[in-house]
């Protein structure tokens, strides 16, 4: 199995992991850490969709990309737009949410900042089994 297709497969396990994490978290837990942590999740699922499309991209890159969109997506909360299309979609309500907080945005940077660790982590595991001939 090439690299690039291995790394897709870990990218769709990953996301798959991270929905069945948030909705966890959600059902389970009450108050700020459950929102927080949804939040966090959140970028830590655009980081594994970024990975899926891009398998080679370096984990700094996919965490600037996977902030940068959920920051972009908060920003937006400040117009009327999301809110107004969260009212008619529940899709909407998910990704675009409505209300934007600030607190919001230190969440998806944890969960950005976490995941391009754990990235690196792996990808220094894999290529010292590869030169080590395992």
């Amino acid at each position: 199995m090439s690299s690039a297709l291995r790394t897709r497969l870990l990218a769709v396990l990953a996301a798959v992991a991270t929905v069945v994490a948030g909705l966890t978290v959600r059902a389970l837990t009450d108050g700020w850490f459950g929102k927080y942590a949804g939040d966090a999740l959140y970028t830590v699922l655009v980081y594994a969709l970024i990975v899926l499309v891009w398998p080679r991209v370096s984990p700094v890159r996919a965490a600037a990309g996977a902030l940068a969109f959920s920051w972009a997506i908060e920003f937006a909360q400040l117009t009327s737009i999301p809110a107004a299309l969260s009212e008619v979609s529940v899709a909407a309500r998910l990704v675009l949410g409505s209300t934007f907080g600030a607190a919001d945005l230190v969440a998806y940077t944890v969960g950005a900042v976490l995941t391009a660790a754990a990235h690196t982590l792996v990808r220094r595991i894999r290529s010292t089994e590869r030169s080590h001939g395992q």
